[in-house]
């Protein structure tokens, strides 16, 4: 039988069980090598968005960037910025935004549920989801936006479909709805979860 503690009396481990939880911190290093593929994402945005005011300007130069980095194809030489072009930039852009806003939620949100507490409880920049984040939370949350990020590179695969086989549209698409079904089935497993422990 255990003994009655405090609340904020700490339980000493022994020497294994110290060792174990130690371990947590491993993931340290990987959390501070997604702050650095943060760095590079913000790197590439610039470039991309110097490249979009460039080409606006009439950079023939910035424009032809433009063009191979989204992959644009056509029969006609492009010259200058047409809609396709700029739509396709501007979602790659939002592309970008989004996957970093998938990495600021994996390293806060993971650190904060699987390494240590970073009590910003008071902090007035403290995320809203921070409140109640736990492992089944972040599951459905990065869920989420990988679907949005699959829905950016879809409508970007759509405008271009020109470039692109049936085959690849058929089989992005179904990856898309693979996705979405994955992440409806995440959160109803988690709500059936809850509701079952709130039986208890």
């Amino acid at each position: 039988m255990s003994p009655h503690l405090e609340p904020n009396q700490q339980v000493k481990l022994g020497t294994i069980p110290t060792l174990i939880f130690a371990s947590r911190w491993l993931q340290l290093p990987l959390y501070l090598g997604l702050i650095l593929a943060q760095i590079v994402y913000v790197f590439h945005f610039w470039v991309e968005l110097v490249h979009l005011v460039e080409a606006a300007f009439g950079s023939e130069v910035a424009l032809q960037k433009l063009v191979d980095s989204i992959g644009y194809r056509t029969d006609v030489a492009v010259t200058a910025l047409n809609e396709t072009v700029i739509m396709l930039v501007v979602l790659a852009l939002i592309d970008v935004v989004m996957i970093s806003n998938l990495l600021i939620m994996v390293i806060v949100g993971g650190y904060e549920t699987f390494v240590s507490r970073m009590n910003l409880q008071t902090h007035p920049d403290q995320p809203e989801w921070l409140n109640h984040v736990n492992a089944s939370v972040l599951k459905v949350k990065l869920a989420t936006a990988i679907i949005g990020i699959s829905s950016i590179h879809l409508l970007k695969t759509f405008i271009n479909a020109d470039n692109y086989t049936d085959k690849v549209l058929m089989w992005q698409t179904l990856i898309h709805v693979t996705f979405l079904l994955s992440a409806l089935a995440i959160a109803a497993t988690d709500k059936l979860m809850i509701n079952s422990s709130a039986k208890h």
